[in-house]
């Protein structure tokens, strides 16, 4: 019996289904760097996953997300944000990043942060592209 592949459409995938195929597709890009994933049945302390290194024993515990978004809930944490965009994963410190977009006058004012505690980017602004550009990882999401 032959195996017949066929790939599946990402847009037809329930958002459950979705974090598991950027999950498998992250984790095959985190290898390429010495990183090991182990999925989260539950979120601990706001983590999806855990990427250990194979040398270092680094861990990084890190939360998926489908694009550039910040929370407070997030905060004090020690936790990763991984996202993808054009076909690049960005895997940034939380509390880190928050620093410099506040610091960038960014969202502070706005009810989405101010009141409810998170805010999100549809798209990567043209004003966070440099200060986000070290938090890209070197290799294509879809290559």
């Amino acid at each position: 019996m032959s195996l017949s592949l066929k790939k599946v459409c990402y847009e037809s995938l329930n958002s459950r289904q979705q974090e598991t195929y950027n999950f498998q597709k992250v984790s095959a890009v985190l290898a390429d760097f010495g990183y090991l994933t182990i999925r989260l049945s539950d979120d601990w302390n706001g983590a999806d996953f855990i990427a250990q290194h194979f040398e270092t024993k680094e861990f990084l515990k890190v939360q998926l997300k489908g694009r550039l978004c910040f929370y407070t809930k997030y905060q004090d944490k020690d936790l990763y944000i991984c996202f993808c965009e054009s076909g690049f994963w960005y895997l940034y410190p939380h509390d880190e990043l928050l620093s410099k977009v506040l610091s960038a006058g960014m969202m502070k004012g706005t009810k989405s942060w101010d009141e409810l505690g998170g805010y999100s980017f549809p798209s990567i602004p043209r004003q966070l592209e440099e200060i986000l550009a070290p938090y890209r990882l070197p290799t294509r999401a879809d290559g």
